[in-house]
């Protein structure tokens, strides 16, 4: 193939332009926030879940107080009860032995759901208080990952804007290449790591800075300027330039 050295050199300048645009496609995909954002998501969700299980919890622990101070009170109201008919002096004696016997029965009773209720009222003050921190860290999280998420979407439109620039650079540049030159660049840079064409300094291939040996000098020096030469070692284009050293 042969193209006008004009338009080879057009070609390392269009090379510049794609290997510029595939770092800013490189540095979207890596951006350090991305890992950040994704860490902060995966916090905040756990700590919704952690909240989900906390209200559960709450839940459980209102029905249980709820029913052991139901039972306090039906004790209380039960010894109410005996003591009005001890005082009432209807009671016969056996009928008061008895009433004091259950009375004593009930007050131990009512100690012992007396401690119930406390232990219960212990946990849901633990478990209220657990709410309230695990809201906070939520809260705390959620925040964080809406700033990392507003940091990131300034990020990838600086990175937009610049590829949006330098794809219509590029797009300008390639209009003034030959379509066959084009295409072959575009196949070898599809082939070789995005590294189509590259410039020959000072000896050595830009591709794969493999310094040419002394057959391919030769070869270049007798190719005739137009000729579209191709590197043997690594397959791509090679453009000579003022600092080629041939």
């Amino acid at each position: 193939m042969n193209a006008a050295p004009a338009d080879q050199q057009r070609l390392l300048d269009l090379q510049a332009l794609d290997s510029k645009l595939d770092r800013l496609v490189h540095r979207r995909r890596t951006l350090p926030q991305l890992a950040e954002l994704s860490g902060l998501e995966t916090r905040a969700g756990q700590l919704r879940d952690l909240l989900v299980a906390a209200a559960t919890a709450q839940s459980d622990l209102a029905r249980e107080q709820a029913k052991a101070e139901a039972d306090v009170d039906q004790v209380r109201a039960r010894a109410a009860r005996d003591r009005r008919m001890q005082e009432s002096g209807s009671a016969s004696a056996k009928e008061l032995s008895g009433l004091q016997s259950e009375l004593e029965s009930l007050a131990r009773r009512q100690s012992d759901l007396e401690d119930v209720v406390l232990d219960v009222m212990e946990r849901v003050e633990a478990a209220d208080a657990r709410t309230v921190e695990l809201t906070k860290q939520r809260e705390a999280a959620e925040s964080d990952r809406d700033r990392v998420a507003a940091a990131l979407a300034v990020e990838r439109a600086g990175l937009d804007k610049d590829a949006a620039f330098a794809t219509s650079q590029r797009d300008l540049l390639a209009a003034q290449i030959p379509a066959d030159l084009i295409t072959l660049y575009e196949k070898i840079r599809a082939q070789y790591g995005g590294i189509g064409a590259a410039a020959i300094r000072q000896r050595r291939c830009e591709g794969c800075r493999l310094e040419l040996d002394i057959s391919e000098i030769n070869a270049i020096k007798a190719a005739a300027p137009d000729a579209v030469l191709r590197h043997d070692a690594c397959g791509r284009i090679l453009v000579r330039t003022a600092e080629s050293g041939l």
